[in-house]
């Protein structure tokens, strides 16, 4: 016999005077925004009262300038420019981290040629480079996908090799033991059971590209919103250079909210610690 809930067409949670189930999302929005408006409203009053120095310009002051930076056209083009730098430079530092991570994980002959000197490279701060991509490569383009290619590499690399060495054996073997094998093997059991941190790697690799993008920009630049940063810094436009690190921060948390966008999406197996 079917319930009554079912017989009258009412949603059961509604029935037994549960909330419906849209209510919990947008309750946990919600309690995301909190943190965002407490920030925004301490900037407001510590800058309104000179509290945050006397060159700090409040929130409402900044979106002007957004604004204005809009209107001229001015900001869309300069952000043009950095959002196709920063897609060269992540393209290659993120396919050359991942090459990497599969290939020292999977294989002991490419760990041992390639691990050593990886990790020897990532201890140099890559960001002090600039001078040595200067002369390499001079002062234009090359130089400054180069920067923002290489920093994504070594955190890549790390939660790729780390997450495919740290697959259960077992899981392995029973994989074997049915017959799987090969590319096989690695596509259905090795790297869906790395997947996990090597998200996680890549979310610190996006991090470390906008990181070097700031950089990149703020040398021998003519385009580009770290142009911008320079440019508002010697007509003392703090309000413009506030504008640039909103934009930025933006950018950066973008990117990171669509990696764990593609983790629900892909990580819907996965049972772990819910946060209550």
């Amino acid at each position: 016999m079917s319930s009554p809930a079912v017989s009258s067409g009412v949603p059961a949670d509604v029935i037994r005077g549960a909330p419906p189930a849209f209510v919990p999302r947008l309750a946990a929005r919600g309690r995301r925004l909190i943190g965002l408006t407490v920030l925004l409203a301490v900037w407001q009053i510590g800058a309104s009262r000179g509290l945050l120095g006397a060159a700090t310009p409040p929130p409402t002051q900044v979106l002007e300038a957004g604004a204005e930076l809009i209107r001229s056209g001015e900001l869309p083009v300069h952000l043009l420019a950095s959002l196709e730098r920063v897609a060269k430079g992540l393209s290659l530092g993120l396919t050359a981290g991942l090459l990497l991570g599969l290939a020292a994980g999977l294989f002991k002959v490419a760990e041992d040629v390639i691990d050593a000197p990886l990790q020897a490279l990532r201890m140099l701060p890559h960001l002090a480079l600039v001078p040595v991509f200067i002369i390499w490569f001079g002062i234009g383009e090359t130089a400054k996908v180069a920067l923002i290619t290489i920093g994504p590499i070594f955190p890549l690399y790390i939660n790729v090799f780390h997450g495919i060495r740290g697959v259960d054996e077992r899981i392995v073997e029973s994989a074997r033991s049915c017959g799987v094998r090969g590319l096989a093997l690695v596509r259905k059991v090795i790297l869906p059971g790395a997947l996990p941190q090597i998200l996680v790697g890549l979310r610190q690799s996006l991090g470390v590209g906008w990181l070097s993008l700031v950089v990149a920009e703020m040398t021998a630049t003519t385009a580009g919103i770290g142009f911008l940063v320079t440019d508002a810094k010697e007509f003392l436009r703090t309000d413009v250079v506030f504008v640039v690190l909103v934009v930025y921060a933006l950018l950066g948390l973008t990117t990171d909210l669509a990696v764990r966008a593609i983790e629900r999406k892909t990580l819907g197996w996965r049972h772990g610690l819910v946060a209550r």
